[in-house]
């Protein structure tokens, strides 16, 4: 399934990630700035390869905050409250289901079924897929993403994460 995406947001993604983005197939959500910081990617690349990680976090500034937390031991801190927590534990793996459900709507790939991302729905071992997937999802959808965004604060309060010409700028949503 093919999507097209506007060429001022791939623009601003390629800003971000310092690279081409590779099988975008919509811009998942956007930073108050107007930019692109969450693209949705299809589960296979053009090249074919299977890609599992629909919820992919572009904006610099919120990536290397989330690597600051996961130096921090968090990750780890996570995983134990899923096995004190039923309530919890339910919760991300109702996450985990619902990022299946969302990947299978944009189409099938036999070698990942059943794997989401992130290391959803047993184990914590990416924030930055879970921090994507509460920022496309919504708040309520993924507790751990919830609760990472949290901890992060308004990364965006300093401005744009990347500079990108004003021509590119003009061509992004002005309300987010």
């Amino acid at each position: 399934m093919t999507r097209r995406v506007a060429q001022a947001d791939l623009a601003a993604v390629e800003a971000q990630l310092g690279r081409p983005s590779r099988g975008t197939h919509a811009i998942g959500h956007r930073c108050p700035c107007s930019l692109p910081d969450v693209v949705v990617t299809e589960p296979r690349l053009p090249d074919g390869t299977p890609f599992p990680t629909t919820y992919y976090l572009t904006c610099p500034r919120s990536t290397s905050l989330i690597g600051t937390l996961e130096g921090s031991g968090l990750m780890r801190e996570m995983e134990s409250r899923l096995g004190d927590d039923a309530e919890l534990a339910a919760a991300y793996r109702a996450a985990h289901e619902a990022y299946l459900a969302d990947r299978a709507a944009l189409g099938d790939v036999p070698e990942i079924a059943g794997v989401s991302a992130g290391g959803m729905p047993d184990r914590v071992k990416c924030l930055h897929v879970l921090a994507a997937h509460a920022l496309a999802a919504g708040a309520g959808v993924n507790p751990f993403g919830d609760e990472v965004l949290e901890r992060l604060g308004a990364w965006w309060a300093d401005g744009p994460c990347v500079d990108v010409p004003a021509d590119v700028c003009a061509d992004l949503p002005a309300d987010v």
